[in-house]
This record gives C-alpha cells, sequence and structure tokens, in this order.
C-alpha cells in the first residue's frame, strides 16, 4: 500500500528555451545593394554640361543644392536623380588639386519621388581620397556592425559624362531609410554631429563648436552651427538630451540609449578610429531619438579606422596613435580649459564605475571576437582582389598600387608629407596595447550554463559578488530592468554558494521578454550574451502552466534533491527526500512514503 504525504499531478518537466536575438539579420543580405562579393559600375550623365561649376559653386554657397542626372546601373536607366557634391576635406583636397574625383551625394526620388535604386533612395560615393587600400571603412564597418546599427559600405566604379572618375567607396546615408531598418520607425529627431567648420574657405566658413554636447543654454541657436537637424524637429528633444549629460547626469539612462553608447566609444578604441566623439576630433556620428525617448548614437565616416591619415600628425611618434589611451576622457569638466575641449558625456560615463566596467566588458569582446589578424586579413585580400582592376585603372586616385597593397599591412609617408595607418600594423599594436592594459586585463566573472525551465532562470558564474537578470517587455527592445539572481539558498535558489545563480522571471504569464545576465565583482563585469545589449535572449513566459497545489495559489516550477540535481519525474521517487520549488519562491521539503 502506498501513502502520499501529499497529493501531486504529474506532468512532463516543462524546458521551454530561449532563442538569440540576431540584428545582424538586418544587414543586406548577398546580392543586395551592399554586398562585398561585386563592384557595380554607376554611370552619371548630366544634363549641364557645366555641371562640375554649378556643382563646386553650389558645395560653397548652397550645400543642399541638388542637380538632375540619369544614373544607369546595369542597363537600366534611372532618370532625374538628384546629385550634389558632399564632404569637407575629401571635397576639399582634390577640388583644390582640380582633380574630378569628388564625392558625390545622389538622391534617386529628389525630383522622382518614390525612386529607389535596388531599394535604397540614396548614395553617397566616398572618393577614399585618404584611404590608399579603399577598405579602411568597409573592414571597419564590418566590425562596427557586430555591436550597434551601423551603415553597410562596399565599393562601386563610377563614370561621369561617358568617362571613368575612378573607384568609390558606396556608403550607407543615414536617413529614414536607415532608421526604419534598424529601429522599426523613422520619425524622431535625428542629428548629423558635424559643425560647419570647413576644410577649405575657412575664411567664409564661420567657426563653431564643436558637437561635444557641452550646454551653452536653452536657446536652440546656440546649436545650429554645430549640429545639424536632419527631421522636422527636434531641438528641444536634443538639448534637454545635452542638459542631463551635463547637469543631471544621474538621470541620463532615461533619455539616452547608454550602453549604445558605451558600444560606439568601445570600438572607436579598439579598431583606432582617432577621428570620433572619444579620441582626437568630436565630430562623425548621428543622435536619433526612438520612440522609446531613448537617444541612440550612430557611428559615420569610418575611413580613418585604424589609424588612417591622423598618423599624419603623429607619423614619427607612432606610439602617440598605437597606444592611445584607451580611457582617454577629455578635461575634467568645468576646469580651467576651454568647453570647446570639453567632452562631458565622454567624461561623466567613464567617472561612473559600472559604466566604466561595462565599457570595458564591451573593449574586452571586441578584440576576442573582431580583432582576429587572419579574419581581417582575409576580408583585406578579398576585397583588394576583387578591386585590383578598377583601382589600378583609376587615373585620379592619389596613392600608387604599391601603397594600395603596403598600406594594408604597414603605415607609409606619403610623398606630400602625411603619414598614414596600416591596417594590419594597427591591428597587431593596438591588440598588444590594449591586451597589457591593466584595467582590460583585470579577471572577469565566468558565466555559462543558462538554463530556462518553465519561469525559472537559472546560470552558472565563477568569481562574481553580484549577478543581475537584466530584462525588459519593451517593444523598443530597450531600458533593461535589473533583478537580482540569487545564490544564497533563497528565493528560489536551491543551494547556497553552489555558484549556481536563480531568479524566477519577473512577469506575467504570456509576455515576451527579452533578457541579458550581467555579473561583476570589484573589478570587472561580464555579459550574456556578450554582445548585449545589442544581442539578447528572447523567451516566451508560459500563459498556462499547470497548478501542483490543491489551492491553485502556487506554480511548482522544479523539483531537485538534496544535492541540487533536478528531479524530471518525482512520482518515481519513494522515501527521499525532495524539495519543491514553487513560483512564489517558498521551497518544501516532501517525501514520497511507500
Amino acid at each position: 500500500m502506498k501513502k502520499f504525504l501529499f497529493i501531486c499531478f504529474f506532468f512532463p518537466y516543462l524546458i521551454i528555451g530561449q532563442t538569440l536575438y540576431n540584428p545582424q539579420q538586418l544587414y543586406d543580405n548577398p546580392g543586395g545593394f551592399f554586398e562585398e562579393d561585386s563592384i557595380r559600375e554607376i554611370y552619371l550623365t548630366f544634363y549641364d554640361s557645366d555641371y562640375h561649376t554649378i556643382l563646386v559653386d553650389s558645395w560653397f554657397y548652397n550645400p543642399s543644392y541638388r542637380i538632375p542626372a540619369q544614373l544607369t546601373l546595369n542597363g537600366v536607366l534611372y532618370d532625374s536623380v538628384g546629385v550634389r557634391y558632399k564632404g569637407n576635406s575629401t571635397f576639399c583636397l582634390p577640388n583644390d588639386n582640380f582633380s574630378p574625383k569628388v564625392p558625390y551625394n545622389i538622391d534617386m526620388n529628389y525630383f522622382i519621388g518614390g525612386q529607389k535604386l535596388l531599394g535604397y533612395k540614396k548614395m553617397k560615393l566616398a572618393n577614399a581620397w585618404m584611404d590608399p587600400t579603399f577598405a579602411k571603412q568597409i573592414v571597419s564597418s564590418n566590425i562596427y556592425r557586430k555591436y550597434l546599427p551601423t551603415g553597410e559600405s562596399n565599393l562601386v566604379k563610377l563614370y561621369v559624362q561617358g568617362d571613368y572618375n575612378g573607384l568609390y567607396v558606396n556608403d550607407e546615408s543615414i536617413n529614414k531609410q536607415f532608421l526604419e531598418k534598424h529601429f522599426d520607425e523613422k520619425s524622431g529627431p535625428l542629428f548629423k554631429c558635424d559643425n560647419i567648420d570647413r576644410f577649405c574657405d575657412t575664411a567664409n566658413a564661420p567657426s563653431a563648436m564643436p558637437p561635444n554636447l557641452y550646454y551653452m543654454g536653452d536657446d536652440s541657436t546656440l546649436y545650429y552651427n554645430s549640429y545639424d537637424m536632419k527631421s522636422d524637429n527636434g531641438w528641444l528633444e536634443l538639448i534637454q538630451l545635452i542638459k542631463t549629460i551635463n547637469l543631471d547626469f544621474q538621470n541620463i539612462d532615461t533619455i539616452l540609449n547608454v550602453d549604445r553608447v558605451l558600444w560606439a566609444f568601445a570600438v572607436n578604441q579598439v579598431v583606432a578610429n582617432l577621428d570620433c566623439y572619444n579620441t582626437y576630433y568630436i565630430h562623425n556620428y548621428y543622435l536619433y531619438q526612438t520612440e522609446d525617448g531613448l537617444f541612440q548614437m550612430i557611428p559615420w565616416d569610418l575611413d580613418n579606422s585604424f589609424v588612417g591619415a591622423i598618423m599624419g600628425w603623429d607619423f614619427w611618434s607612432p606610439s602617440n596613435v598605437y597606444q592611445y589611451d584607451a580611457y582617454y576622457e577629455g578635461p575634467p569638466l568645468g576646469g580651467t580649459t576651454q568647453p570647446w575641449d570639453e567632452r562631458p558625456l565622454l567624461y561623466n560615463l567613464l567617472n561612473e564605475p559600472l559604466y566604466r566596467k561595462i565599457y570595458t566588458a564591451h573593449i574586452r569582446t571586441i578584440i576576442n571576437e573582431s580583432l582576429d589578424t587572419a579574419a581581417i586579413r582575409s576580408n583585406i585580400n578579398q576585397l583588394q582582389a576583387l578591386a585590383y582592376t578598377a583601382a589600378n585603372q583609376d587615373q585620379y586616385k592619389v596613392f600608387s598600387m604599391n601603397e594600395y597593397f603596403s598600406n594594408a599591412e604597414n603605415a607609409i609617408w606619403a610623398n606630400f608629407g602625411w603619414g598614414f595607418g596600416g591596417i594590419m600594423s594597427t591591428v597587431n599594436e593596438r591588440k598588444s596595447y590594449l591586451l597589457s592594459h591593466p584595467e582590460i586585463s583585470y579577471q572577469a566573472p565566468n558565466l555559462y550554463g543558462l538554463n530556462i525551465n518553465n519561469n525559472v532562470i537559472t546560470i552558472n558564474v565563477d568569481n562574481a559578488i553580484n549577478v543581475e537578470l537584466m530584462a525588459t517587455t519593451s517593444e523598443y527592445n530597450s531600458r533593461f530592468e535589473s533583478f537580482v539572481m540569487h545564490d544564497d539558498g533563497t528565493n528560489g535558489d536551491i543551494l547556497a554558494n553552489d555558484g549556481v545563480y536563480t531568479a524566477l522571471l519577473p512577469f506575467s504569464s504570456g509576455l515576451e521578454i527579452k533578457f541579458y545576465i550581467r555579473a561583476q565583482n570589484n573589478e570587472a563585469v561580464s555579459l550574456l550574451p556578450e554582445r548585449a545589449e545589442y544581442e539578447f535572449y528572447e523567451y516566451s513566459i508560459p500563459s498556462n502552466l499547470p497548478s501542483f497545489t490543491n489551492d491553485n495559489t502556487r506554480l511548482l516550477i522544479e523539483v531537485r534533491d538534496l544535492l541540487g540535481r533536478r528531479i524530471y519525474d518525482a512520482t518515481d521517487y519513494y522515501n527521499i527526500p525532495l524539495l519543491y520549488i514553487y513560483d512564489n519562491g517558498v521551497i518544501e521539503k516532501k517525501v514520497i512514503v511507500k
């Protein structure tokens, strides 16, 4: 005769696995406009034979002015596309040298609404004027896109009025189409953060504060020359962001996607992009406020990655660029320096301990994942082999074909007096420097064995003093909240101090949640998945979990023996004490007596 101390309705143990959200699916598929495996030929034919004079004049005096031209790709003619010249130094230098190889901004639907080229409304053709390899923009973009929304790039051959104008880099425009692609919406405030200063014609171009997010007051006109609004409105929102950065930083996460910025800063440093907010020059980024109210930082103009032309100022002291301080924060705020030297966002982030640890964790991840010398060299070799003929035939390129190849490996000193960082030499030197950095070398927690059983998440963690479940139900994949995970034998944890941390998902049944795990010790942070918050786990909470109690007020979520081992069929265990764990955090020790 069997005697039960309690009644149990057994069902097969429910295990519902999480899935990993992969934002890489948002980028072009093979055959798309930005595929790297082919070089398309684009033909521009202007109706006005004096087009060059018109476009040069408009660059100086009416930068938004466009003139119509025919564009042909793959034998298909597109009528009346809107064309203007773009760029700053990359326009000034060839134009000053009477070279026709200036950069182009092409709007497919400027004159004819709805007209697209392979699905895209705009093309931005960079002339690679200061990149002997033609590869730096593309290789760095392939790294950035692993960690935050980034424009895509590939190579094209451009013909103008029937003549070969040279090999160009086709860069994705940061516009409404980009926003909808990455954020599934496009109506928020969008700013290109680049001041009005010009590389040439400095006498006529007004000087302005750099876009350093320094608070200058509530008058929006104070910011007009430093930030270029690309949306219909947004000055109030931008100023509120800047005020929060400078005057109310403790609430920064209410208006800024902080993690997205930390990723951007980390990639900038690892690939030695020294032409951006947290390195040499404060510019080359966009800000977009998504519908969740948070501003996103979007990188832009990556051609000076791997040191690039910045080496021109430090060629004879390469350690100045190869060993650029990964924790450079700018001068102390409100000190004796001039306001335009300050970088309040960078300074505040790196002086907040948790944000600094997360930033360091991101650096470690990028080093481990993306500074693979074999993979980078393979990417370079593929691009340069594909583009060899097009580059060789480019009569307007600045550098020789010998430099085309040699700068992929090593820094070069050009005959006009500038130095240019090599891709592989920068990768090798930068990797060595970063891996030897004492702060990056701290021993971070080790996370493994993530498991979800019904509503309970468990994770094995070594070398941590604090473990958190970071979770959200936001449709915008943001505003993750912290929930403590326990290894103290309470709150659903079975055995204290066994290195297995437990948390009950703090959401109602039937919800779709996004989550990741964050663990830290006194020195370092680890994340799972490592690319969080850009990547995260997705999980659907079961809507009809069976009840295991006679009053239906709580749910049994799992059974374990006294050693912490999971029991999948408790009805097969007699005269053995077992631990029954419920969704309200209660743990009961029970025995089935036979």
